[in-house]
């Protein structure tokens, strides 16, 4: 009985160490680092270097030539400075007999002088360059006066000035090549959209100004013409909804293109601007961008010229002598832009009108010369004459041909320094 006792404790004590004994080797196994798995492949162990493309070689090559330049070099600190005064000038030319623009012209068959003396063309464009235009779009009461005497009191008197717009911007805007944005006016400019070539964007355009009305009788052209050419501060741009009231905005003169012009559809009255006549000519003829005009005052003043007063009435209508300024002022800016005024008497005569826009743009050609630097008196005008020569037999064929362009340019005026005040 003692021994089977014995035999027992025995067989629980060689259990309780073995029971021991395995949970330390589990805990054990447990507390060593598990081994990665190694990811199943068919890549060796060791892998051979690959040898270098011709590719990689020659860039490598490259990369050295660069280096040894660069440790060779000999830093020079002088800055050379070169001065470029480039005149540009617009040119379309026509047969004065025909009237027929002439095309396939190139650098050699034109000449350019100033004051008299011939200059070297440096830059020339061939008129396959696309077109950036902006159309001033007067947008007044005056404008709704103005259209409907023509278009009779069941027409929407604003389609008068809108319908210019709306012809050129969905007849002779070529996307993706051209841009226009369009700036309206009365008694300031308002853009209603930057420049862009998006026909989506230039039919809101449109559709803006025909569902409202203008707002005021004021028309200040001058203002609207200085705004379109050379920017400033005003409205935000409409379609861009901004929460900025104002906001800057860039003149045509800011724009990089080969061919820009400005298109003006406006009676040419100027009520108040904030520059007068003078300072307007002067923007235009420093600019050097030509100014195509369509205006609306004859709509009114060729059907009622018999009824008006000679000057202004007292409740502001113009008179007689006023559309004839008007008309006036018109010629010039054309003229000493390079551009051309159509004045509309009828409706019916718009589609002619744009054609004949849109045919001198489409043959513009595009000159400019280095003036270096010479130094020019500021404030000063200096002439400028284009001359042809089509059939390149050396002889100028300005008797049977025109050359339309800017007659001359004038440059700035010296800012005068303001004289500090002496406290006493």
């Amino acid at each position: 009985m003692k021994a089977v006792f014995t035999r027992r404790i025995s067989v629980i004590l060689v259990v309780a160490i073995a029971l021991v004994l395995g949970i330390s080797t589990i805990s054990l196994a447990q507390s060593r680092p598990q081994r990665p798995q190694q990811k199943s492949g068919n890549d060796k162990k060791n892998r051979r270097p690959t040898p270098k493309t011709p590719e990689e070689l020659a860039a490598e090559e490259e990369h050295r030539k660069l280096k040894e330049l660069e440790k060779n070099a000999v830093v020079d600190d002088e800055v050379l400075e070169i001065d470029t005064n480039l005149i540009n000038v617009d040119a379309v030319v026509y047969n004065k007999k025909s009237g027929q623009i002439v095309t396939g012209l190139t650098k050699e068959n034109f000449a350019v002088f100033e004051n008299g003396v011939k200059q070297e063309i440096t830059n020339f464009a061939v008129p396959e360059s696309p077109i950036t235009v902006t159309l001033v779009v007067e947008y007044s009461k005056w404008s709704e006066v103005f259209g409907r005497a023509s278009g009779g009191r069941f027409d929407d008197a604003h389609l008068e000035v809108i319908r210019p717009v709306a012809s050129f911007v969905t007849r002779f805007i070529k996307a993706p090549d051209d841009y226009a944005s369009v700036v309206a006016f009365d008694l300031r400019p308002t853009p209603i959209t930057d420049f862009t070539n998006d026909p989506g964007r230039l039919q809101r355009t449109i559709s803006l100004l025909l569902r409202n009305r203008p707002a005021f009788r004021e028309n200040n052209l001058y203002d609207a013409i200085k705004f379109a050419l050379v920017g400033g501060r005003a409205d935000s741009v409409v379609l861009e909804r901004s929460k900025e009231r104002k906001a800057e905005y860039g003149g045509m003169v800011d724009v990089k293109s080969k061919r820009r012009a400005i298109i003006l559809v406006a009676s040419g009255i100027d009520t108040f601007s904030k520059i007068n006549y003078g300072e307007a000519r002067k923007v235009i003829q420093k600019s050097g961008i030509p100014i195509y005009i369509v205006s609306t005052g004859n709509l009114f003043f060729k059907r009622y010229e018999h009824r008006l007063p000679a000057t202004d009435s007292i409740s502001g209508f113009p008179g007689r002598l006023t559309f004839l300024q008007a008309k006036n002022a018109m010629n010039t800016f054309a003229k000493e832009s390079g551009g051309q005024h159509f004045p509309m008497t009828f409706s019916t005569e718009l589609p002619t009108i744009l054609n004949s826009i849109n045919n001198l743009l489409r043959n513009q050609y595009s000159i400019a010369y280095d003036a270096g630097i010479e130094k020019r008196k500021p404030g000063k005008k200096y002439k400028l004459v284009v001359k042809v020569d089509v059939n390149g037999d050396g002889v100028y064929d300005n008797k049977s041909f025109k050359v339309q362009h800017r007659p001359y340019f004038s440059t700035e005026k010296e800012k005068k320094k303001k004289k500090k005040k002496s406290r006493k």
